[in-house]
């Protein structure tokens, strides 16, 4: 090997390629670790209803950690979105300090029940509201179909100027909505977007006209539905009586 000029002069040039190597390696380390790159402004933009600043500041202070370059984005972004109402974030660096944190919250539509409650992309999460929102009450695993289905169901009952306060879907994927906190309608299974126009078509001049509470309305048949009336009595028949028959008079016996 020392015989041979050529191969020494590619080792050494190795040896140098190497080093020169390392040593960029070790700058661009020092670089990045350096204080001399600290994040200084940290911008947070979305339509924020429900998060609050201090919630903001608090995730800022304990989860952010590190330089311009060694901020971890993805760690960041989760620390944001164990936040309550935060639905998605999105973490960018903007050089040559800044950072920019995108919010989106989530929009509730309804409550899952009481256990949670629904955005309009029906996803459960997990926090407070005291808002009067819909209850929605279905199998586990069919969140989606609810709110997709609870929209149809929102947009038919327009022209009544009401609202499902409370709605149901059964194993059998059968529907069933509570009306204004008053009115529970059985829809069932076929068809339920036709059943339920049929009944608000039918509803001014039939229903609307009833001068007695109802409470129960099944919708369940091909050419109508039924109605159930708790006060409704049905009109006692009075007894049919007979005029008397005069008696006649007995024959006279013959002498």
């Amino acid at each position: 090997m020392w015989d041979k000029p050529q191969l020494l002069m590619w080792f050494a040039n190795l040896l140098t390629a190497l080093a020169l190597l390392l040593l960029f390696y070790a700058l661009l380390f020092l670089t990045v670790h350096s204080p001399l790159f600290p994040i200084k402004r940290i911008k947070v933009d979305g339509d924020l209803v429900h998060v609050t600043r201090e919630q903001l500041q608090y995730v800022i202070k304990h989860e952010l950690t590190g330089t311009f370059f060694t901020l971890d984005l993805d760690k960041t972004r989760q620390a944001f979105e164990k936040l309550p109402w935060v639905r998605q974030v999105t973490v960018r660096r903007h050089w040559p300090d800044r950072v920019e944190v995108r919010v989106e919250e989530h929009k509730a539509v309804a409550r899952w029940g009481s256990v949670a409650l629904l955005n309009s992309y029906g996803e459960r999460f997990d926090a407070a509201s005291n808002d009067q929102l819909p209850i929605l009450e279905g199998p586990e695993g069919t969140e989606k179909v609810m709110i997709d289905g609870f929209a149809e169901l929102h947009k038919t009952l327009q022209p009544l100027g009401k609202k499902a306060t409370h709605v149901w879907l059964s194993e059998r994927r059968a529907w069933r909505f509570e009306l204004d906190h008053q009115l529970i309608i059985e829809v069932g299974r076929d068809e339920p977007v036709a059943r339920t126009a049929r009944f608000v078509t039918a509803y001014p001049n039939s229903l609307a006209l009833l001068k007695q509470p109802f409470e129960y309305v099944d919708l369940r048949y091909p050419n109508g539905f039924a109605v159930r009336l708790p006060e409704y009595k049905p009109a006692e028949s009075k007894p049919v009586v007979k005029p008397a028959v005069p008696a006649r008079p007995a024959a006279a016996k013959p002498a």
